[in-house]
C-alpha cells in the first residue's frame, strides 16, 4: 500500500470526524456530579489528542492540517476555553483525568492559567502522590503533568517496569486488554509518537519482534480498533517493522472503512459476532485509524523508502522542534 493510499484512510476518517463533530459535545452531564466520563470528556480527550498529532506531522496550509486545527478549536470552544477544568478541579480535586484531558490542548499552545496553578497546587500534595493506580495510568499522568508544565510526581522508568510491557512477557501471554495496556504505555513514552527515542532500547527490540505476529492476530480477528493503536505503536518505535509488515496491515485494515471514512471497532470475527453500529462503536476506531495514519506518513522510510510521502508531511523530530514553543514542556 502506497504512502498515498495511507494518507487517504486519515484523510477519510478526518473528514467522518470532522462530520460528526457534534457528537463529541459536551453537555450538561459533563460537570454532574455522576456524570459519565467515558461518554463526555473521554471522547473529547481522544478528539483533541488526534488533532495535536495530525497537525505535527502536517505542514500548515494541508488540508489535514486545517481539519485538525479546526477540529482542535472546536474541541477547546467545548472546555468553555480551558474554564471547564477549573470547575473539574474544584468537583474532583483528586481525579487525574481533567489533568490527562487538558494536556492533549497544553501541549498544543491552549493553556488556562487558572487551571494549571490550581493543578499545580494539588500535585505537590502527599494525596496525589500515593493515589492508587494502574502502572501504565500513572505514566499517562506523568505524561500529563510534563506536558502541562507540571513535576512529574515519580520516575516514569520506575512505573515501567511494573507495566505488563515494561516486564517483556511471554510473548503468548498477548491478548486484548494487554494489547491496549501496551499500546499506552508505548503512547505515554513517546508523548504519542513524537519522541520514538523514549521507548527503551530493550522495549524497542522487544516490540520489533513480536508486534508483527500480534498485529496479524488481531487483524485476522478483525479486530480493527486495536489493529489501528497496535500501527500506531509501529510507527512510535526508533527503529519501524518491515515495511512489508506495515504495508500489508494497511491493505487489510482499509477494507474495513467504509465510505463514510469510519471504521467500526471490530468486524464479524470468526466467531460470528456481529459488529454494533452508531457513533459510540465507531467514533474511537475511526480517531485511532486517523492517529495512526498521521503517524505513519510522518516517518520517511515505513514503506521501504526515504521520500516523505506525498503531502509533505514532516518527520516526527522537525514537529518536535517545532512543537516545543512556551514553558519548555515538549508538545
Amino acid at each position: 500500500m502506497r504512502a498515498l493510499d495511507v494518507r487517504g484512510v486519515g484523510e477519510a476518517a478526518l473528514a467522518w470526524v470532522s462530520a460528526n463533530r457534534g457528537e463529541f459535545r459536551l453537555d450538561e452531564g459533563a460537570l454532574a456530579a455522576y456524570g459519565d466520563v467515558n461518554t463526555s470528556w473521554k471522547p473529547l480527550g481522544e478528539l483533541a489528542q488526534v488533532c495535536v498529532c495530525v497537525r505535527r506531522t502536517t505542514a500548515p496550509g494541508d488540508p489535514l492540517h486545517e481539519t485538525a486545527s479546526d477540529l482542535l478549536e472546536f474541541a477547546w470552544r467545548q472546555t468553555g476555553n480551558g474554564a471547564l477544568f477549573g470547575e473539574l478541579q474544584r468537583l474532583e480535586p483528586f481525579a487525574t483525568y481533567p489533568l490527562e484531558v487538558y494536556a492533549a490542548f497544553a501541549s498544543a499552545g491552549l493553556r488556562h492559567p487558572g487551571y494549571e496553578s490550581a493543578a499545580a497546587t494539588v500535585a505537590r500534595t502527599r494525596g496525589w502522590r500515593v493515589t492508587e493506580q494502574e502502572p501504565n495510568r500513572r505514566l499517562s499522568v506523568l505524561n500529563s503533568e510534563r506536558r502541562s508544565g507540571i513535576p512529574e510526581h515519580a520516575d516514569p522508568a520506575q512505573s515501567l517496569r511494573h507495566t505488563w510491557l515494561g516486564g517483556l512477557p511471554e510473548p503468548w501471554t498477548f491478548e486484548r486488554a494487554a494489547g491496549y495496556t501496551l499500546t499506552h504505555v508505548v503512547f505515554h513514552l513517546t508523548d504519542w509518537g513524537l519522541v520514538p527515542q523514549g521507548v527503551p532500547r530493550s522495549v524497542a527490540a522487544y516490540l520489533r519482534h513480536w508486534l508483527p505476529p500480534w498485529l496479524d492476530t488481531c487483524l485476522e480477528d478483525e479486530q480493527w480498533d486495536l489493529s489501528f493503536e497496535l500501527l500506531a505503536v509501529a510507527a512510535s518505535l526508533p527503529r519501524l517493522p518491515e515495511p512489508a509488515v506495515l504495508q500489508d496491515a494497511w491493505s487489510t485494515l482499509a477494507t474495513a472503512q467504509d465510505a463514510t471514512g469510519a471504521v467500526p471497532e471490530v468486524g464479524p470475527g470468526r466467531d460470528g459476532r456481529a459488529a454494533a453500529g452508531g457513533f459510540r462503536y465507531c467514533y474511537h476506531s475511526t480517531l485511532m485509524a486517523a492517529f495512526a495514519a498521521a503517524l505513519t506518513t510522518g516517518r520517511p522510510g515505513w514503506n521501504g523508502t526515504e521520500d516523505e510521502a506525498p503531502g509533505g508531511p514532516r518527520p516526527l523530530e522537525h514537529a518536535a522542534r517545532q512543537d516545543r514553543g512556551g514553558r519548555g514542556a515538549p508538545g
